[in-house]
Protein backbone atom coordinates (compact mmCIF):
# COMPACT_ATOMS: atom_id res chain seq x y z
CA UNK A 1 0.00 0.00 0.00
CA UNK A 2 1.10 3.67 -0.79
CA UNK A 3 -0.26 6.77 0.45
CA UNK A 4 0.54 9.96 -1.59
CA UNK A 5 1.72 12.77 1.12
CA UNK A 6 0.08 16.04 -0.17
CA UNK A 7 2.35 18.50 -1.42
CA UNK A 8 5.55 16.02 -0.96
CA UNK A 9 6.68 13.62 -3.71
CA UNK A 10 7.97 11.04 -1.53
CA UNK A 11 5.55 8.11 -0.83
CA UNK A 12 4.58 6.13 2.61
CA UNK A 13 4.85 2.48 2.13
CA UNK A 14 3.17 -0.20 4.62
CA UNK A 15 5.53 -1.38 6.95
CA UNK A 16 3.90 -4.88 5.88
CA UNK A 17 3.99 -7.01 3.09
CA UNK A 18 1.20 -6.36 0.40
CA UNK A 19 -0.08 -10.46 0.88
CA UNK A 20 0.25 -10.01 4.87
CA UNK A 21 -1.56 -6.90 4.62
CA UNK A 22 -4.49 -8.02 2.57
CA UNK A 23 -4.77 -10.72 4.94
CA UNK A 24 -4.75 -8.56 7.86
CA UNK A 25 -7.88 -6.50 6.50
CA UNK A 26 -9.98 -9.66 5.48
CA UNK A 27 -9.63 -10.94 8.87
CA UNK A 28 -10.63 -7.46 9.91
CA UNK A 29 -13.73 -7.41 7.72
CA UNK A 30 -14.49 -11.06 8.56
CA UNK A 31 -14.86 -9.32 12.33
CA UNK A 32 -16.59 -6.49 11.21
CA UNK A 33 -19.17 -8.94 9.48
CA UNK A 34 -19.32 -11.53 12.77
CA UNK A 35 -20.17 -8.34 14.86
CA UNK A 36 -22.66 -6.90 12.46
CA UNK A 37 -24.66 -10.54 12.45
CA UNK A 38 -25.04 -10.05 16.54
CA UNK A 39 -26.32 -6.41 16.09
CA UNK A 40 -29.17 -7.93 13.32
CA UNK A 41 -30.09 -11.52 15.07
CA UNK A 42 -30.83 -9.05 18.46
CA UNK A 43 -34.56 -10.22 18.78
CA UNK A 44 -34.55 -8.30 21.89
CA UNK A 45 -37.89 -6.26 21.98
CA UNK A 46 -39.02 -3.00 24.53
CA UNK A 47 -42.21 -3.03 25.66
CA UNK A 48 -44.16 -0.03 24.50
CA UNK A 49 -45.15 2.97 26.55
CA UNK A 50 -47.67 1.92 29.15
CA UNK A 51 -47.06 -2.20 28.30
CA UNK A 52 -45.98 -4.23 30.94
CA UNK A 53 -44.07 -7.12 30.34
CA UNK A 54 -45.58 -9.99 30.40
CA UNK A 55 -42.87 -12.28 31.98
CA UNK A 56 -40.57 -9.49 33.70
CA UNK A 57 -38.51 -12.06 34.49
CA UNK A 58 -37.69 -13.02 30.75
CA UNK A 59 -37.98 -9.77 30.00
CA UNK A 60 -34.76 -9.25 32.31
CA UNK A 61 -32.73 -11.94 30.78
CA UNK A 62 -33.18 -11.07 27.35
CA UNK A 63 -33.12 -7.49 28.53
CA UNK A 64 -29.58 -8.19 30.27
CA UNK A 65 -28.32 -10.78 26.68
CA UNK A 66 -29.18 -8.44 24.58
CA UNK A 67 -27.00 -5.66 26.72
CA UNK A 68 -24.45 -8.43 26.76
CA UNK A 69 -24.86 -8.88 22.89
CA UNK A 70 -24.09 -4.87 22.39
CA UNK A 71 -20.88 -5.32 24.03
CA UNK A 72 -20.01 -7.89 22.63
CA UNK A 73 -20.32 -6.16 18.88
CA UNK A 74 -18.56 -2.94 20.40
CA UNK A 75 -15.25 -5.46 21.15
CA UNK A 76 -15.11 -7.05 17.94
CA UNK A 77 -15.33 -4.02 16.10
CA UNK A 78 -12.01 -2.55 18.08
CA UNK A 79 -10.42 -5.88 17.28
CA UNK A 80 -11.30 -4.88 13.88
CA UNK A 81 -10.46 -1.50 13.84
CA UNK A 82 -6.91 -2.20 15.58
CA UNK A 83 -5.95 -4.80 13.08
CA UNK A 84 -7.07 -2.45 10.17
CA UNK A 85 -4.74 0.43 11.61
CA UNK A 86 -2.04 -1.88 11.89
CA UNK A 87 -2.67 -3.00 8.26
CA UNK A 88 -2.62 0.64 6.69
CA UNK A 89 0.46 1.55 9.09
CA UNK A 90 2.65 3.49 6.91
CA UNK A 91 6.65 4.72 7.06
CA UNK A 92 8.53 6.41 4.71
CA UNK A 93 12.14 5.42 4.09
CA UNK A 94 14.93 8.45 3.97
CA UNK A 95 17.55 7.74 1.61
CA UNK A 96 21.00 7.76 2.41
CA UNK A 97 24.08 8.39 0.78
CA UNK A 98 26.68 5.34 0.03
CA UNK A 99 29.34 7.46 1.53
CA UNK A 100 27.67 8.78 4.39
CA UNK A 101 26.73 5.32 4.98
CA UNK A 102 30.56 3.89 4.79
CA UNK A 103 31.31 6.83 7.05
CA UNK A 104 29.06 5.66 9.70
CA UNK A 105 29.70 2.29 9.36
CA UNK A 106 33.88 3.11 9.96
CA UNK A 107 32.93 4.76 13.00
CA UNK A 108 31.12 2.07 14.41
CA UNK A 109 34.27 -0.41 13.30
CA UNK A 110 36.44 1.87 15.87
CA UNK A 111 34.47 1.03 18.84
CA UNK A 112 33.76 -2.98 17.49
CA UNK A 113 30.83 -3.02 16.44
CA UNK A 114 30.09 -4.72 12.61
CA UNK A 115 27.27 -3.00 10.71
CA UNK A 116 25.05 -5.10 8.48
CA UNK A 117 22.39 -2.35 7.38
CA UNK A 118 20.86 0.98 8.46
CA UNK A 119 17.63 2.62 7.56
CA UNK A 120 15.81 6.08 8.10
CA UNK A 121 12.41 6.05 8.34
CA UNK A 122 9.30 8.90 9.06
CA UNK A 123 6.28 7.63 10.27
CA UNK A 124 2.92 9.15 9.58
CA UNK A 125 3.18 11.43 12.57
CA UNK A 126 6.80 13.43 11.39
CA UNK A 127 9.19 11.43 13.86
CA UNK A 128 12.26 9.61 12.71
CA UNK A 129 12.92 6.12 13.53
CA UNK A 130 15.87 4.53 13.01
CA UNK A 131 16.25 0.35 12.18
CA UNK A 132 19.77 -1.10 12.44
CA UNK A 133 21.08 -4.78 12.40
CA UNK A 134 24.75 -4.81 13.80
CA UNK A 135 27.06 -6.85 15.94
CA UNK A 136 29.70 -6.88 18.66
CA UNK A 137 33.39 -8.06 16.99
CA UNK A 138 34.08 -8.34 20.61
CA UNK A 139 33.06 -9.52 24.11
CA UNK A 140 33.12 -6.11 25.73
CA UNK A 141 29.67 -5.00 26.89
CA UNK A 142 27.63 -2.12 24.85
CA UNK A 143 24.16 -1.23 26.10
CA UNK A 144 21.18 -0.42 23.69
CA UNK A 145 21.39 2.78 25.35
CA UNK A 146 25.17 3.58 24.74
CA UNK A 147 24.72 2.69 20.89
CA UNK A 148 21.65 5.09 21.01
CA UNK A 149 23.90 7.47 21.74
CA UNK A 150 26.96 6.82 19.53
CA UNK A 151 23.99 7.04 16.53
CA UNK A 152 22.74 10.60 18.02
CA UNK A 153 26.40 12.05 17.31
CA UNK A 154 26.79 9.83 13.62
CA UNK A 155 23.57 11.14 12.54
CA UNK A 156 23.05 14.38 14.11
CA UNK A 157 19.93 13.73 15.83
CA UNK A 158 18.79 13.36 19.04
CA UNK A 159 17.59 9.05 19.47
CA UNK A 160 16.38 7.02 22.17
CA UNK A 161 16.04 3.42 22.34
CA UNK A 162 12.78 1.77 21.35
CA UNK A 163 11.40 -0.73 24.09
CA UNK A 164 11.34 -3.67 23.16
CA UNK A 165 15.10 -3.61 22.12
CA UNK A 166 17.24 -6.01 23.84
CA UNK A 167 19.38 -4.38 26.56
CA UNK A 168 22.79 -5.22 25.56
CA UNK A 169 24.75 -5.95 22.05
CA UNK A 170 25.92 -9.46 22.01
CA UNK A 171 27.95 -11.22 19.14
CA UNK A 172 25.18 -12.52 16.71
CA UNK A 173 23.77 -10.23 14.45
CA UNK A 174 20.83 -8.23 16.25
CA UNK A 175 18.21 -5.13 15.07
CA UNK A 176 17.85 -2.45 17.53
CA UNK A 177 15.32 0.04 16.83
CA UNK A 178 15.47 3.74 17.89
CA UNK A 179 13.18 6.53 17.61
CA UNK A 180 14.06 10.43 17.81
CA UNK A 181 13.75 11.84 21.23
CA UNK A 182 10.65 13.27 23.01
CA UNK A 183 10.32 17.13 23.62
CA UNK A 184 9.87 16.80 27.15
CA UNK A 185 11.04 14.93 29.98
CA UNK A 186 9.14 14.23 33.32
CA UNK A 187 9.79 12.85 36.66
CA UNK A 188 6.79 11.54 38.92
CA UNK A 189 6.49 11.43 42.75
CA UNK A 190 3.88 9.24 45.06
CA UNK A 191 2.80 9.72 48.46
CA UNK A 192 0.17 7.44 50.05
CA UNK A 193 -1.52 7.07 53.55
CA UNK A 194 -3.49 3.65 54.63
CA UNK A 195 -6.96 4.24 56.55
CA UNK A 196 -6.03 3.85 60.12
CA UNK A 197 -8.11 1.05 60.78
CA UNK A 198 -6.39 -0.97 58.04
CA UNK A 199 -3.72 -2.94 56.80
CA UNK A 200 -3.73 -2.41 53.46
CA UNK A 201 -4.80 0.42 51.21
CA UNK A 202 -7.33 0.36 48.63
CA UNK A 203 -6.04 2.67 46.04
CA UNK A 204 -4.00 1.42 43.64
CA UNK A 205 -2.37 3.33 40.68
CA UNK A 206 0.83 2.50 37.77
CA UNK A 207 2.56 4.41 35.34
CA UNK A 208 3.78 3.19 32.38
CA UNK A 209 4.03 3.79 28.41
CA UNK A 210 1.88 2.86 25.82
CA UNK A 211 4.56 3.83 23.34
CA UNK A 212 7.90 5.52 23.11
CA UNK A 213 7.08 8.72 23.84
CA UNK A 214 3.71 8.51 26.00
CA UNK A 215 3.57 8.36 29.95
CA UNK A 216 -0.20 7.29 31.02
CA UNK A 217 -0.68 6.89 34.65
CA UNK A 218 -4.05 5.92 35.94
CA UNK A 219 -5.18 6.00 39.40
CA UNK A 220 -8.22 3.81 41.17
CA UNK A 221 -9.74 4.12 44.70
CA UNK A 222 -11.50 0.77 45.47
CA UNK A 223 -14.99 1.99 47.32
CA UNK A 224 -14.43 1.48 50.53
CA UNK A 225 -11.14 -0.27 52.15
CA UNK A 226 -9.02 -3.04 52.55
CA UNK A 227 -8.43 -6.35 51.01
CA UNK A 228 -11.66 -6.40 48.63
CA UNK A 229 -11.49 -2.68 47.85
CA UNK A 230 -7.18 -3.66 46.69
CA UNK A 231 -8.53 -6.15 44.41
CA UNK A 232 -10.92 -4.08 42.76
CA UNK A 233 -8.68 -0.91 42.11
CA UNK A 234 -6.12 -3.85 41.72
CA UNK A 235 -8.18 -5.23 38.80
CA UNK A 236 -8.48 -1.63 37.42
CA UNK A 237 -5.40 -0.57 37.24
CA UNK A 238 -3.80 -3.63 35.98
CA UNK A 239 -6.79 -4.83 32.81
CA UNK A 240 -5.95 -0.87 32.12
CA UNK A 241 -2.23 -1.13 31.45
CA UNK A 242 -2.48 -4.48 29.35
CA UNK A 243 -5.58 -3.36 27.04
CA UNK A 244 -3.88 0.00 26.54
CA UNK A 245 -0.31 -1.34 25.66
CA UNK A 246 -2.05 -4.24 23.46
CA UNK A 247 -3.76 -1.32 21.62
CA UNK A 248 -7.08 -0.70 22.19
CA UNK A 249 -8.71 2.44 22.86
CA UNK A 250 -9.42 4.34 26.03
CA UNK A 251 -12.96 4.43 25.90
CA UNK A 252 -13.22 0.88 24.54
CA UNK A 253 -10.84 -0.42 27.61
CA UNK A 254 -12.71 1.06 29.80
CA UNK A 255 -16.03 -0.59 28.43
CA UNK A 256 -13.99 -3.78 29.08
CA UNK A 257 -13.04 -3.43 32.34
CA UNK A 258 -17.06 -1.81 33.59
CA UNK A 259 -18.24 -5.69 31.95
CA UNK A 260 -15.74 -7.18 33.66
CA UNK A 261 -16.79 -5.86 37.15
CA UNK A 262 -20.68 -6.02 36.30
CA UNK A 263 -19.72 -10.00 35.99
CA UNK A 264 -18.73 -10.25 39.83
CA UNK A 265 -22.18 -8.88 40.06
CA UNK A 266 -22.57 -7.96 43.97
CA UNK A 267 -19.06 -9.06 44.77
CA UNK A 268 -17.78 -5.95 43.18
CA UNK A 269 -17.31 -2.45 45.06
CA UNK A 270 -17.49 -0.26 41.92
CA UNK A 271 -14.25 1.12 41.86
CA UNK A 272 -13.05 4.79 40.35
CA UNK A 273 -10.57 5.03 37.64
CA UNK A 274 -8.88 8.24 36.82
CA UNK A 275 -6.43 8.39 33.93
CA UNK A 276 -3.95 10.75 32.34
CA UNK A 277 -2.31 10.27 28.89
CA UNK A 278 0.35 12.86 28.21
CA UNK A 279 2.29 12.93 24.86
CA UNK A 280 5.76 13.80 25.32
CA UNK A 281 6.22 14.88 21.82
CA UNK A 282 3.68 17.96 22.11
CA UNK A 283 2.87 17.96 25.60
CA UNK A 284 -0.71 17.58 24.83
CA UNK A 285 -2.30 15.67 27.51
CA UNK A 286 -5.75 13.93 28.24
CA UNK A 287 -7.76 12.70 31.23
CA UNK A 288 -10.41 10.66 31.37
CA UNK A 289 -12.51 10.10 34.70
CA UNK A 290 -15.20 7.25 35.90
CA UNK A 291 -16.30 8.84 39.52
CA UNK A 292 -12.84 9.99 40.27
CA UNK A 293 -11.69 12.76 42.65
CA UNK A 294 -10.83 16.06 40.79
CA UNK A 295 -7.09 16.36 39.54
CA UNK A 296 -5.06 19.44 38.65
CA UNK A 297 -2.33 21.17 36.71
CA UNK A 298 -0.30 23.70 39.08
CA UNK A 299 1.50 26.52 36.16
CA UNK A 300 3.41 28.26 38.47
CA UNK A 301 0.91 29.98 40.83
CA UNK A 302 -2.17 29.16 38.94
CA UNK A 303 -4.12 25.71 38.96
CA UNK A 304 -6.31 24.06 36.80
CA UNK A 305 -8.82 21.79 38.23
CA UNK A 306 -10.32 19.44 36.08
CA UNK A 307 -13.65 17.88 37.41
CA UNK A 308 -16.21 15.30 36.84
CA UNK A 309 -19.77 14.73 38.14
CA UNK A 310 -20.22 10.83 36.93
CA UNK A 311 -20.64 7.57 39.07
CA UNK A 312 -17.68 5.00 39.68
CA UNK A 313 -17.41 1.54 37.21
CA UNK A 314 -19.45 -1.62 37.89
CA UNK A 315 -23.00 0.11 38.15
CA UNK A 316 -24.20 0.37 34.57
CA UNK A 317 -23.73 -1.46 31.71
CA UNK A 318 -22.40 1.55 29.92
CA UNK A 319 -19.95 3.60 32.10
CA UNK A 320 -20.34 7.56 32.12
CA UNK A 321 -16.91 8.40 30.84
CA UNK A 322 -15.65 12.11 30.84
CA UNK A 323 -12.66 13.35 28.69
CA UNK A 324 -10.88 16.63 29.23
CA UNK A 325 -7.86 17.34 27.21
CA UNK A 326 -4.98 20.16 28.43
CA UNK A 327 -1.35 21.26 26.44
CA UNK A 328 1.14 21.49 28.90
CA UNK A 329 3.98 24.02 29.41
CA UNK A 330 7.72 23.52 30.42
CA UNK A 331 7.46 23.12 34.36
CA UNK A 332 3.70 22.33 35.03
CA UNK A 333 2.77 19.41 37.24
CA UNK A 334 -0.51 16.99 37.07
CA UNK A 335 -1.44 16.39 40.53
CA UNK A 336 -4.08 13.63 40.35
CA UNK A 337 -5.47 12.47 44.33
CA UNK A 338 -7.84 9.79 45.20
CA UNK A 339 -11.07 10.44 47.16
CA UNK A 340 -9.14 10.25 50.73
CA UNK A 341 -7.35 13.48 50.00
CA UNK A 342 -10.23 15.46 49.60
CA UNK A 343 -12.23 13.98 52.23
CA UNK A 344 -9.97 15.02 54.60
CA UNK A 345 -10.43 18.55 54.28
CA UNK A 346 -13.54 20.82 55.14
CA UNK A 347 -16.56 19.38 54.34
CA UNK A 348 -18.39 20.99 51.19
CA UNK A 349 -15.14 23.15 50.37
CA UNK A 350 -12.26 20.59 49.70
CA UNK A 351 -11.45 20.96 46.20
CA UNK A 352 -11.08 24.82 46.95
CA UNK A 353 -9.04 24.14 49.55
CA UNK A 354 -6.19 22.08 47.54
CA UNK A 355 -6.46 24.20 44.59
CA UNK A 356 -5.25 27.27 47.04
CA UNK A 357 -3.03 25.04 48.88
CA UNK A 358 -1.13 24.17 45.86
CA UNK A 359 -1.22 27.13 44.16
CA UNK A 360 0.65 28.28 46.90
CA UNK A 361 3.15 25.54 46.52
CA UNK A 362 7.11 26.51 46.07
CA UNK A 363 8.57 22.81 45.68
CA UNK A 364 9.73 21.71 42.32
CA UNK A 365 10.66 17.94 43.19
CA UNK A 366 7.18 15.72 42.61
CA UNK A 367 7.88 13.01 45.33
CA UNK A 368 7.91 16.48 47.62
CA UNK A 369 5.30 17.57 46.44
CA UNK A 370 3.26 14.75 46.68
CA UNK A 371 4.20 14.76 50.41
CA UNK A 372 3.03 17.98 50.89
CA UNK A 373 -0.25 18.17 49.78
CA UNK A 374 -0.81 13.92 51.13
CA UNK A 375 0.36 16.35 54.72
CA UNK A 376 -1.89 18.95 54.43
CA UNK A 377 -4.76 16.67 54.05
CA UNK A 378 -3.28 14.78 57.73
CA UNK A 379 -3.45 18.13 59.52
CA UNK A 380 -6.47 19.42 58.17
CA UNK A 381 -8.04 16.02 59.56
CA UNK A 382 -6.07 16.23 62.62
CA UNK A 383 -4.27 13.65 61.97
CA UNK A 384 -6.80 11.40 61.53
CA UNK A 385 -6.14 8.89 58.38
CA UNK A 386 -10.02 8.02 58.09
CA UNK A 387 -9.63 6.81 54.39
CA UNK A 388 -6.90 5.68 51.83
CA UNK A 389 -5.25 8.46 50.52
CA UNK A 390 -3.08 8.67 47.56
CA UNK A 391 -1.21 11.63 45.63
CA UNK A 392 0.35 11.31 42.06
CA UNK A 393 2.36 13.88 40.77
CA UNK A 394 4.00 14.25 37.43
CA UNK A 395 6.41 17.27 36.11
CA UNK A 396 7.08 18.06 32.93
CA UNK A 397 9.96 20.07 31.98
CA UNK A 398 11.14 20.78 28.34
CA UNK A 399 14.51 19.54 27.19
CA UNK A 400 17.60 21.58 26.42
CA UNK A 401 18.19 21.79 22.57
Amino acid sequence: MKKQISGEREEFNSILPEYGRRKLLTYADSIRELANSFRENDNAREPAEGELPSDRRDYIWQRRLSENKDLMVEHLQEMAQIMTQLAEEARRCVPMGERRLKQISHALREVDIQLKSLYLIENEMGRMEVSITIRNLKKSTLSAEEIGDLLSVLLNMRLTSAQDNAFFLGTDWQTFYYVKEAKYHVLTGVAKAVKETEKISGDNYTFFETNTGNLTAVLSDGMGSGDKACSDSTLVVELMEKFLEAGFQVEIAIQMINSALLAGGENCNMPTLDLCSLDLYSGECRFVKVGSASSYIKRQHLVDRISAGNLPLGIFPKPDMEAVGRVLMDGDYIIMVSDGVLDALSQGIGEDMLSEFIGGISLENPGEIASAILNFGIQQSRGRIRDDMTVLVTGIWKKEE
